[in-house]
């Protein structure tokens, strides 16, 4: 028994240290990101307790930005909830396509995997499931990416507050396009099936017609017009399929 427990916790160090490692080059990404959201919170009038904490329960990047945004822009609550739960919509299409390979993890972890989920832990994590069903604390692979990305975030999002309430004009310096372009690097390799890039090419040219829709609402549009589209494509199934 003695060596079978050293076995398994031998396994989930192995698989969390690879998790970790493998997400170390995507988190410079998150850096310019993080500094970005947090000045923008500050200068948006949320206080640097609340955009720090923000990080800390909510933990969703691309929703934080946008809501501090808002926040700044007077934009009433419903509406903030409504643009961010848009923006994670993805997350609904991450747990569908990892759910297959958490099966035996216990419920009351899934619930921490699913808080931790994040673009840059999905990207690795899907590529480590599809590799092997080897090992039975695969999962521990997650948790150990999921573990370095949310400390990173912390990290970057303190820095942002900082510059944000001691240096003039850094929300002018452009650092958001971190994201998109981290984004991209992300999204374009998992691009696979034709439902799949056409969800992404649909989303891509409504959101170029809607960027300048208020509050950000493009945001929404191009979203819900890329999963129509992929779901229609998925529909119809493949065409070879559809010439017999």
């Amino acid at each position: 028994m003695s060596n079978e427990n050293t076995f398994d916790e031998s396994t989930r160090k192995t698989e969390f240290l690879n998790g970790a490692r493998d997400t170390v080059p995507l988190l410079i990404g998150a850096a310019p990101f993080g500094i970005a959201y947090g000045a923008i919170a500050v200068a948006g009038g949320l206080s640097s307790y609340a955009t720090i904490a923000m990080s800390l329960f909510v933990f969703a990047g691309s929703s934080q930005f946008v809501a501090a945004g808002l926040v700044g822009q007077g934009v009433g609550a419903a509406f903030i909830v409504a643009t961010t739960f848009m923006v994670n919509a993805r997350h609904a299409l991450y747990a569908t396509s990892i759910g297959p390979y958490l099966r035996d993890v216990p419920r009351r972890r899934l619930g921490i995997l699913a808080f931790f989920l994040t673009d840059e832990t999905y990207a690795v994590s899907i590529l480590r499931y599809r590799k092997s069903l080897a090992s039975p604390h695969r999962h521990w692979y997650q948790i150990g990416s999921a573990a370095v990305m949310y400390t990173n975030w912390q990290l970057w999002t303190v820095i942002g507050v900082i510059a944000g309430t001691r240096l003039v004009g850094v929300t002018e310096w452009g650092l958001d396009v971190a994201m998109v372009v981290t984004f991209i690097g992300i999204v374009v390799p998992l691009v696979k099936g034709r439902a799949a890039a056409v969800c992404l090419a649909v989303s891509f040219v409504v959101a170029l017609f809607t960027v300048g829709l208020p509050n950000q609402i493009g945001i929404i549009v191009a979203a819900a017009a890329g999963i129509v589209a992929g779901v229609v494509v998925e529909s119809l199934g493949p065409i070879e399929s559809r010439d017999e």
